[in-house]
């Protein structure tokens, strides 16, 4: 629809700009944007609510429990001003991103444009590192991004504020780099500067028809910091302890594999670095990743040393293909053929960690001496009822090894469902 500059009468009153002619889009969200493309503005957002029912290693006593919790519910506005100019502030209602302290954003951020094809981006962001990370939550296959990333969540942690600088080469290059200062601190009462450094090469960019490979690297100094390095993996199941409603409570079991709560002096570096790849053909792709990190030691015993993967297969019983974006190097959504019936996709991931923390000298009842590790196997369907609704279920099958709970279990089982509206 377009507004002319001349006066329109409308029940309402009258309507006027005092610019260029004005194109207002309701499908899928607000959105209102000048014809000249200088200035726009779009209201959006996502609510994910999630039920999960799991028990053996899930919970402290092995018993069954179950969760029912909004996993995300976040208001969306952006934009543009001045053509170059982009603006993007995320606010995560539920409240299982931040803390009362900073905020609960999930974005909060500015983008300059006017050097194309390099773009300049400053605020609160998740900093880029990794394939199943650069896609959004929308759009991931599983319900949960992979256990490898619980390794080193700091690397794409938007914990603070940085500025990181992006850009498509050609039509099968993306890079990017960033600088992000933590809400962490030094003895000096300096904070935590982190690096990541992502690149992706892409030959093959088109729905259904992808080819993509990638290699990351983000460093971070923590001499004089006191920094949580706790390494805990909820092996694929949030409800075991989630800030966005009800959870398992005391009984979740969320075990730490490795690494200390926030005490300082005791580390000098922590480094991590991954590859990443992907192939897509028509309705069918698979994607894997692997991470590794070396916390270096400065006062603690011995270093830690973790690495993990995952492979994924899925595929579209209804034929279309997962869309792909060069311009960040990830995947995105599944749009439906049939508005009636929606998409249908299936899909099987692999999970698999080990963490090698030699500071553990003496077994506990939930942890033993040597390297700890875990490995989960994913199964789930995805409708895509239509462009706005995503309805899911996972089940998910996790053994451990040296990690228990307090019942001796070292295996568990839960599936997980979600009905998501994205607008």
């Amino acid at each position: 629809m377009f507004i002319g500059t001349s006066a329109m009468s409308a029940f309402a009153g009258t309507v006027t700009t005092d610019g260029a002619d004005l194109v207002i889009k309701t499908k899928g969200g607000l959105e209102v944007a000048t014809t000249d493309k200088e200035f726009s503005f779009k209201l959006g957002g996502r609510l994910q609510a999630d039920y999960s029912t799991f028990d053996g290693y899930y919970t402290r006593n092995g018993d069954k429990a179950d969760a029912a919790y909004f996993r995300r519910a976040y208001i969306e506005f952006g934009g543009t001003a001045y053509k170059d100019w982009k603006y993007q502030i995320n606010y995560d209602m539920s409240r299982n991103v931040g803390s009362d302290s900073t905020g609960y954003f999930d974005e909060a951020s500015i983008t300059y444009t006017g050097f194309s094809p390099l773009n300049i981006k400053l605020g609160r962001f998740y900093t880029d590192f990794g394939l199943e990370k650069a896609t959004s939550s929308k759009w991931t296959t599983a319900l949960e991004r992979n256990m490898s990333y619980d390794l080193a969540e700091w690397v794409s942690d938007n914990n603070g504020m940085g500025v990181q600088a992006s850009s498509v080469l050609g039509n099968s290059v993306f890079l990017s780099g960033s600088l992000f200062s933590e809400n962490n601190n030094d003895t000096d009462g300096d904070s935590v500067k982190r690096y990541n450094v992502r690149g992706v090469f892409a030959p093959l960019n088109q729905p259904g028809n992808v080819l993509h490979l990638g290699l990351q690297y983000a460093y971070r100094d923590l001499q004089g910091s006191a920094v949580d390095t706790r390494i805990r993996s909820r092996m694929g199941m949030r409800g075991v302890d989630t800030n966005g409603g009800n959870s398992a409570g005391t009984n979740g079991n969320r075990a730490v594999f490795g690494g200390f709560s926030a005490t300082a002096d005791q580390w000098e570096e922590d480094a991590v670095w991954g590859v990443e790849g992907a192939w897509a053909m028509d309705a069918f792709s698979v994607q894997a990743e692997y991470l590794s990190r070396t916390l270096k030691a400065d006062q603690a015993q011995s270093d830690i040393d973790a690495d993990g993967y995952y492979v994924q297969l899925a595929y579209t019983l209804t034929g279309e293909p997962r869309q792909y974006r060069l311009d960040g190097a990830k995947f995105d959504t599944i749009k439906p053929a049939n508005k009636q019936t929606g998409a249908w996709e299936l899909f099987y991931r692999f999970d698999s960690v080990t963490v090698d923390d030699g500071n553990v000298t003496a077994s506990t009842p939930t942890r033993q001496v040597g390297d700890t590790g875990g490995k989960a196997h994913t199964i789930g369907v995805n409708w895509y009822a239509n462009d706005l609704v995503k309805v899911s279920a996972n089940y998910v099958k996790a053994r451990t090894d040296k990690v228990q709970n307090l019942a001796g279990d070292d295996s568990g089982d839960g599936v997980v469902m979600r009905i998501q509206y994205a607008f």
